[in-house]
């Protein structure tokens, strides 16, 4: 998925030019000494970094460095904003679109660095500043969305001149105008007082979100006094559940960590069935209440803001708001598209549980009543049986290093002519990143990478993809991308292995990397990965694609100890089960985008309380069908951190809206050679490198030729 970076700061980090802060030498004299070095100090976030490409310089960047860098950089903006509303002359592209774009670039830069270690490395201290910086960002993108006198010369250049704009001068004008439209700036005096209100508390809650949820999940860790009840777990496994509890306390021996899906990996492996239960029970209750934590408070008041906020605009609901602006529309559309693949899901999902259940009973007993958290176990067992393969089989094949050089950075040599080096003179936020210079068949360098793979207690859940800088030519900027997830970390001396979900999430991540890196856009604000909702999971659902071709896989997949490939027999056996019993991953994601939807249709008045949270999400899951005790919602409302901490609000269908254009595209990929280079630099050129530079849906249809995407093809590629 793409970072939380948080949608108000986006708006607001447009573009600034360079402002680096001085303090007065008289003001310096009068301070103790120690704060006289601070004073004359340069805060590095306010100077253009030295490093290559203008990477952020993490050695010299400290906490401290946060909080003037946001006052220089919010004042600078302002500045900036101001000179366009006092210009006298008749508002034009050049003297009010352009130094619009460019008005925020410093905030930008301050906000990719701090953001990012927010997601990835959120200390009390970072948590601090958090809390006092978002609630000035979002009082700036009030100001600015509701600036009147600046509204209205955007307005002028969008009525007088966007028809004889051309390409990405008319794109621009466009989204700005329409950005402005859509945050209320024609709104009556009354309503937009009542938006900005809104806005600023949405903003706080969101942020308390951020704050809660993290401290629910590592509070929700399944602590274990006993080795034997770790039986079935592998030897790296409950040397990762010693690790974990080192690193949280060690209440005991060995932790099990939540991870922030419903279903926990490890209950795969575990025997222990009142363990299993125990982690599973640990991990949906984690945040509704029944133990120290509750978000359902907060769920209820953003539904109940974000539907007045709907309301303001003129529409029903916030569904109907929000998906004005994405290839899906409506809610109907998108209703649509769901109710066909829930009625041919269902019974395959029906039959699926009732093999697990009797494969369970030929060893558990005729009696034996199947539950959610024994499906993952006995379904791993029923595939040993049936298909002879274990994730504990393979695993010693997909090592973290091998599947990113060998995997996910060979398909990128193959498919698009890019190779990777490795910088070690690039300083680094942890000591787990890596950084790599990105250079195209040319040699020229196209970008900087980072990885961040590793799980540790200041990292929220989830694996995403964001960057320090996006590529601009208007600001002769590179993009600097990275990825993060949270794969357990071996320890030292030994590989740190995959699953193959974990693999391919890999995969996953990059390819959003990818829109980055591969972006050629004139400006900020359209490059990269600055598209719909609907067609921004596309790219990286597609690139999961490589993990599977032969080619690839045999790069990568090869013995942690021996470097030998996985053996044909292995290989064959591991390929056949990725598709097995995949009615689950469909329904559970089926699920969650219903229970994400059905809180984003309501009206103001229909918001549930946080004490009838559960009963609607029930109710609502009862309602299209997918009410089943066996295949939970991926996440539960209480803990759906995309939706009610990031910018997914009824916009979590699009992970299955656009696993159909990523099928669609790697059946034309395999039609023309997946490999190929002039495959990969059609695909390059059509969409990865154009950003939001042009209409999403022709993109798709420059590609591959169709006038509308092919549903069908989704569940054949599930294997359903």
């Amino acid at each position: 998925m793409l970072s939380t970076f948080r949608i108000f700061a986006a708006q607001t980090n447009k573009n600034m030019k360079k402002n680096i802060m001085t303090i007065g030498i008289a003001s310096a004299m009068m301070m103790p000494f120690s704060a006289c070095q601070q004073a004359q100090r340069e805060n590095p976030l306010l100077a253009e970094s030295q490093l290559p490409y203008g990477a952020p310089d993490f050695s010299k960047i400290e906490t401290t460095d946060y909080m003037p860098a946001f006052e220089a950089a919010i004042q600078q903006k302002r500045e900036n904003i101001q000179k366009i509303v006092d210009c006298q002359d008749s508002a034009t592209f050049e003297n009010t679109i352009l130094p619009y774009e460019d008005s925020g670039r410093l905030l930008d830069r301050v906000s990719r660095v701090f953001f990012a270690i927010v997601e990835a490395d959120k200390t009390p201290e970072i948590s601090e500043i958090e809390k006092k910086v978002t609630p000035m960002l979002t009082d700036l993108d009030n100001e600015i969305m509701f600036n009147k006198p600046l509204f209205e010369r955007i307005r002028q250049v969008y009525d007088k001149q966007h028809d004889a704009l051309q390409g990405e001068d008319q794109k621009l004008t466009e989204e700005i105008y329409k950005e402005f439209v859509r945050k209320g700036a024609l709104l009556p005096d009354d309503k937009m007082a009542r938006m900005k209100q809104i806005n600023k508390r949405i903003s706080d809650l969101q942020t308390e979100w951020g704050d809660l949820l993290p401290d629910a999940t590592n509070d929700a860790v399944v602590w274990v006094e006993l080795a034997e009840d770790l039986s079935g777990l592998s030897e790296a496994d409950i040397a990762q559940c010693m690790k974990d509890a080192e690193g949280r306390g060690k209440k005991a021996p060995y932790a099990i960590v939540i991870t922030n899906t419903t279903q926990q990996p490890l209950l795969a492996s575990l025997d222990n069935r009142e363990l299993r239960k125990k982690v599973y029970e640990a991990s949906i209750h984690r945040a509704d209440g029944t133990g120290k934590y509750n978000t359902f408070p907060l769920v209820c008041e953003i539904a109940k803001l974000r539907a007045e906020q709907a309301e303001l605009m003129g529409y029903p609901n916030y569904a109907a708001y929000s998906l004005e602006k994405t290839m899906a529309k409506t809610p109907e559309n998108v209703y649509a598209f769901l109710k066909n693949l829930i009625s041919q899901y269902v019974s395959k999902a029906d039959a699926e549980t009732k093999a697990i259940e009797d494969f369970a009973r030929k060893s558990a007993g005729p009696d034996f009543q199947l539950q959610p958290y024994d499906r993952f176990y006995y379904s791993a067992k029923m595939k040993k049986e049936l298909l002879n393969v274990s994730d504990d089989e393979v695993k010693p094949y997909f090592n973290v290093d091998s599947v990113l050089i060998n995997g996910v950075f060979y398909a990128a040599n193959r498919a698009y002519g890019l190779t990777f080096k490795e910088r070690s003179d690039i300083p680094l936020y942890h000591p787990d990143m890596k950084a790599f210079e990105v250079i195209d068949k040319d040699g020229k360098t196209k970008a900087l990478f980072y990885t961040d793979y590793f799980r540790r207690p200041t990292k929220r859940g989830g694996a995403w993809m964001d960057g320090f800088q996006k590529q601009s030519r208007q600001w002769n900027q590179l993009p600097i991308i990275f990825n993060v997830c949270n794969n357990a970390k071996a320890p030292e001396g030994k590989p740190s292995l995959l699953t193959w979900d974990e693999v391919t999430t890999m995969f996953h991540e990059f390819g959003h990397a990818l829109h980055g890196i591969l972006s050629d856009c004139q400006y900020n604000t359209l490059s990269g990965t600055s598209v719909a909702r609907d067609f921004v999971e596309m790219p990286s659902q597609f690139n999961e694609s490589f993990a599977s071709i032969p080619e690839v896989f045999d790069h990568y997949a090869r013995h942690c100890e021996t470097g030998e490939p996985m053996p044909a027999d292995l290989k064959e056996r591991m390929l056949k089960s990725i598709n097995f019993q995949t009615a689950y991953a469909l329904g559970e994601n089926l699920a969650a985008t219903c229970v994400d939807l059905a809180w984003h249709m309501l009206t103001s008045r229909e918001v549930p309380t946080s004490e009838q949270a559960v009963v609607f999400e029930t109710e609502a899951l009862r309602q299209v069908g997918l009410l089943n005790e066996q295949i939970p919602p991926r996440y539960h409302t209480s803990y759906f951190n995309h939706v009610f901490g990031g910018g997914y609000a009824a916009g979590y269908y699009s992970y299955l809206w656009t696993e159909v254009l990523a099928v669609n595209i790697a059946d034309v990929f395999a039609q023309r050679g997946a490999l190929k280079p002039e495959t990969g630099q059609d695909f390059c050129d059509k969409i990865l490198s154009r950003g939001n530079t042009g209409d999403l849906m022709q993109m798709f249809t420059d590609f591959t030729g169709m006038q509308q995407p092919d549903a069908s093809s989704l569940l054949k590629a599930r294997g359903l």
